[in-house]
């Protein structure tokens, strides 16, 4: 059976990482809200990913505080207390001693005592670390704590002086996934690729685009996952040419293309794959041409995945190919150089080449270093690589630019993969899914 979870002592480890980090300090963490779709119906809750990277603690109305210069209680959880009537109506609570005994906190309190307890934790600390969220109510409710803190500082002589974001101690350790987190990823993988086989199988003119969407989720259920990691994009035609295209209520026609962007969670962790295919079976001439300037441009991206390169050049080769690709099909022309620096290829080509994936699907880490200096690959990190091609029905190229013939208008490619950053190279999570011509069409 697959792993599905983050054992206790990886956690344990999380955080006796974090507060070496943090020395003297005090780091506090919120769980996410609940938050309601309608009227007084919520939607699922999902935890706040780097509260959950440090816990495990999958409840609503929760605080994780950190302070290693404490004599006793290094790790401390405020929680819903346990209350057997509101729990026959939201659902079992761990409670105060559960948040103890199961998730090793060495005390907790129920929430609403978070006031009173909080200050005992920072009087002490040289400074606050904490991420100034959304949640703005908390956000002035931890000021509140640190501004009274600082009026007594000059007759204690200790107490934080200053209040330092947790994303940049945190994020750089989210993003090198550990073993056990990788199997988790790979696992959410394998589960989005039998999704994305399934409707290619499944998908035939007539059917509608939330058809298509109902065989992907139940697929992600059947196998385990939680559900899907994003709104789901089954996108047909010229659908395909709208980036985050989610209604997915059109019918599939004749010489559609359909592009499907779709990936699982799985014990949290996220897949996240791309695949264009014909819906009749073959591509038109024009279908294939563009398909296969995407296919290439991707392969190359694919083959700067290293370590030690620097971020962006993965990037870079796939506009590199997406660009001499066009110029090949008069849709752009002029000096390959220059069309890249004035980003003349964006009317076709709008967005990055790929981003971080972990806990989150858009995952944490930074990109660039300073204004120059762009984050150097290392084993560990996963990335997505997803360059596409979209030929709106209503495109207006560039300035200087020729104008886009009909045969042309409303194609649109994607093509995306999972890719994990190795010690000698990189490893593609989600191979399973056929991306190759040959072995798409039908």
């Amino acid at each position: 059976m697959s792993i599905d979870h983050i054992e206790p002592t990886e956690y344990q480890q999380r955080r006796e990482r974090l507060m070496e980090k943090i020395g003297q300090g005090t780091a506090i963490f919120r769980s996410a809200p609940t938050a309601v779709m309608h009227n007084d119906v919520e939607y699922v809750f999902r935890q706040d990913s780097d509260f959950f990277y440090l816990t495990g603690f999958n409840e609503p109305e929760a605080v994780a505080v950190f302070a290693p210069h404490h004599p006793e209680h290094r790790f401390i959880l405020f929680v819903q207390p346990k209350d057997p009537e509101k729990e026959t109506w939201t659902g079992y609570r761990y409670g105060v001693e559960g948040a103890k005994e199961r998730f090793g906190a060495d005390e907790a309190y129920p929430i609403n005592e978070l006031d009173e307890k909080l200050p005992q934790y920072l009087e002490k600390a040289d400074r606050i670390y904490y991420h100034l969220g959304r949640d703005q109510y908390f956000n002035e409710k931890i000021i509140a704590h640190w501004q009274k803190l600082l009026t007594t500082y000059p007759k204690r002589g200790t107490g934080p002086i200053a209040i330092e974001d947790t994303n940049f101690i945190l994020h750089p350790m989210r993003l090198i996934k550990s073993p056990t987190e990788l199997t988790l990823m790979r696992q959410a993988a394998i589960i989005s690729a039998q999704a994305h086989n399934r409707a290619r199988e499944f998908a035939q003119v007539g059917q509608y685009e939330y058809q298509i969407q109902a065989e992907i989720e139940h697929t992600f259920r059947q196998l385990g996952g939680i559900g899907p990691a994003y709104p789901s994009i089954v996108a047909s035609g010229a659908n395909a040419c709208i980036l985050h295209y989610v209604e997915n209520t059109s019918v599939l026609k004749e010489n559609d293309l359909l592009l499907i962007d779709a990936g699982c969670s799985y014990g949290y962790y996220n897949g996240d794959i791309t695949r264009t295919f014909p819906v009749s079976g073959q591509f038109t001439p024009e279908q294939k041409t563009i398909y296969e300037i995407v296919l290439e441009a991707q392969l190359k991206a694919i083959e700067q995945v290293q370590p030690g390169k620097p971020y962006h050049e993965f990037h870079d080769a796939a506009v590199r190919v997406i660009v001499e690709g066009l110029k090949e099909l008069e849709l752009l022309t002029g000096d390959t150089e220059e069309i890249i620096k004035e980003e003349k290829y964006k009317p076709f080509y709008m967005h990055k080449t790929g981003h971080w994936l972990g806990l989150d699907v858009h995952d944490v880490g930074l990109y660039k270093c300073g204004e120059e200096t762009w984050q150097t690959l290392q084993p560990g990190q996963v990335l997505t690589v997803e360059p596409g091609i979209y030929i709106s029905p209503t495109i207006k190229p560039a300035e200087g630019q020729p104008e886009v013939p009909e045969k042309w208008r409303g194609i649109g490619v994607r093509i995306e993969d999972d890719v994990l950053v190795t010690v000698d190279g990189h490893e593609i999570l989600t191979s399973a899914v056929p991306k190759h011509i040959e072995d798409i069409e039908r």
